[in-house]
């Protein structure tokens, strides 16, 4: 067999699988809701927005939303993608999971109840992580778009090679926010434009001020900057205006293109 047997073509042929998060009421669910014919699998407590209607699951549990996957990926329905909300509230539902399969009281325990050493409940979530994220690549390849949405915090990011400074990430585990970066295929941050104008300081001292402006522009962010987490593979522009109903239409026209390479597994589904 040559190695030319293997010769595919590099234009992707499945939806892919990102994640979203951003400041509060920024339009995250709202984005996730323009992608065709949604599955809406959202944690205890989380809601659609008042415009938006669409066929929606309350998921308790790890089990519950492997289960959905499975439901998906084996059974006929007329779904095409899924919205998971939030990823942060279903981290804790993977440490329960995770926690039961060990036998630990919680995840910062061992079986006898006493600290774990180095994060090693953590590190032992990882296993569930990989196998979740192995499922949403399964439904990828069975042409479902996944959207999974979190909620973002501010945290101090030590630079090596600049003073330390604050920036958004995923509100994860740090071990966990690892592992959804580099199995999805787009890590997107989403935030409202910001100007920054000259400002007089008085003695004749000038400085800059950060201007959010109310009702501004919104932006989708997919490469890393300063201030936030960001990353894809899908060839994105370093940002994307979002405006209402034409969220969709922007972002898929960098799904399948020859500049997205099919991934590890598309290769060895075609």
């Amino acid at each position: 067999m040559s190695v030319f047997d293997k010769l595919r073509s590099s234009k992707r042929k499945t939806p892919p699988v990102i994640a979203i998060y951003g400041i509060g009421g920024i339009g995250k669910t709202t984005l996730a809701g323009e992608f065709p014919d949604p599955l809406y699998l959202h944690t205890v407590g989380e809601e659609t927005p008042v415009d938006l209607d669409v066929p929606s699951i309350e998921i308790e549990n790890y089990d519950e939303m492997m289960d959905a996957f499975e439901h998906l990926l084996t059974q006929e329905h007329e779904f095409k993608t899924v919205i998971i909300d939030s990823l942060d509230a279903f981290e804790k539902m993977v440490w329960v999971f995770t926690c039961g399969r060990m036998g630990w009281d919680t995840i910062d325990s061992n079986d006898k109840g006493a600290p774990t050493a180095f994060g090693k409940g953590y590190l032992e979530a990882d296993n569930d992580w990989n196998e979740y994220m192995a499922a949403t690549r399964a439904l990828s390849r069975a042409g479902i778009h996944v959207v999974q949405i979190l909620h973002s915090k501010v945290k101090a990011f030590n630079d090596p090679l600049v003073d330390s400074y604050d920036r958004y990430r995923p509100k994860l585990q740090d071990r966990a926010t690892d592992i959804i970066m580099e199995k999805s295929d787009a890590l997107l941050f989403m935030s409202k434009r910001t100007s920054v104008k000259q400002v007089d300081k008085g003695f004749g001292k000038k400085g800059s001020k950060a201007e959010g402006m109310s009702g501004a522009e919104r932006i989708i962010y997919a490469d890393e900057r300063a201030g936030f987490l960001a990353k894809n593979r899908l060839n994105m522009p370093p940002s994307i205006p979002f405006k209402k109903g034409n969220g969709f239409a922007e972002l898929s026209k960098y799904f399948y293109t020859s500049q997205a390479p099919a991934t590890e597994e598309e290769e060895e589904a075609a």
